[in-house]
């Protein structure tokens, strides 16, 4: 059924065969999401476009690092603004890439939405292979019945999810999700910038962000303030900031 997983406590540590579920394609439909196997639709068309932008920098053209290259952060000023919808058709517009596999990444610990999004049970994720150096983030990849398309979840809610966040372990479980995946694609959905400070701290540890505005809501200095935020945090971090904006695309929803 959809969201089997292989394991009875969520919490448990996982076997190295990690865990599985299938993805309740209905409520995707109903929700005007892209179906992987459905028709090409505009919606489909416009990630298509969106994408080749940002796998462009994964390939290195734009001058991203090689340890950051595999690694998008989709984000929002603020909340409702179309973020964790255009961070799911993203992933499974990518999904359909015949050279690469994704990874989909709930970084939103306090309002997580991907798992029921997708009708795939809850359990342990990201937050927990950060706080827990013993665990190995691998075993908690969802592999998923779409071809391509693997999920990371949350995970358990912490009070210092941005310290964790800032730690060298995030480092250390993002190069174990790429290192030995040359092919996959991490997209990251992060909490809104404005709201929650998680997300400037994992846009340093990425090599682009997919800024997302909700047309007629999202206002010009609630953009121009989340991506200084955004940025401000990246220079700090030795990244490239506002003078050069290959690493940042701007998406708007209507």
């Amino acid at each position: 059924s959809p969201g089997t997983l292989l394991s009875e406590d969520p919490y448990h540590e996982l076997l190295p065969s990690g865990r599985y579920g299938e993805i309740d394609r209905e409520s995707l439909r109903e929700a005007g999401f892209i179906l992987p196997d459905g028709p090409v639709t505009g919606l489909a068309e416009e990630f298509r476009i969106v994408k080749r932008q940002l796998l462009l920098g994964v390939s290195g053209g734009t001058g991203i690092a090689e340890d950051k290259r595999q690694t998008i952060l989709v984000c929002s000023a603020q909340a409702d603004e179309g973020k964790t919808f255009c961070a799911v058709n993203l992933a499974l517009s990518l999904a359909g890439e015949k050279d690469r596999e994704v990874l989909l990444v709930d970084g939103d610990s306090v309002k997580p939405e991907i798992l029921s999004i997708l009708g795939l049970e809850a359990g342990p994720g990201f937050v927990d292979a950060i706080a827990d150096p013993t665990i190995n983030p691998e075993n908690l990849v969802i592999q998923t019945d779409i071809e391509g398309l693997s999920v990371l979840p949350a995970g358990r809610p912490e009070n210092d999810v941005t310290e964790l966040l800032a730690s060298e372990r995030t480092r250390e479980v993002l190069a174990g999700l790429t290192r030995r995946r040359p092919k996959r694609v991490v997209i990251f959905d992060s909490p809104p910038a404005l709201m929650a400070s998680p997300a400037s701290v994992l846009a340093t540890h990425v090599g682009q962000v997919m800024m997302v505005v909700r047309a007629d809501k999202t206002t010009e200095a609630d953009l121009r303030e989340a991506i200084a935020l955004i940025l401000e945090d990246r220079r700090e971090d030795g990244l490239r900031g506002l003078p050069d904006d290959a690493d940042r695309t701007v998406v708007t929803v209507e």
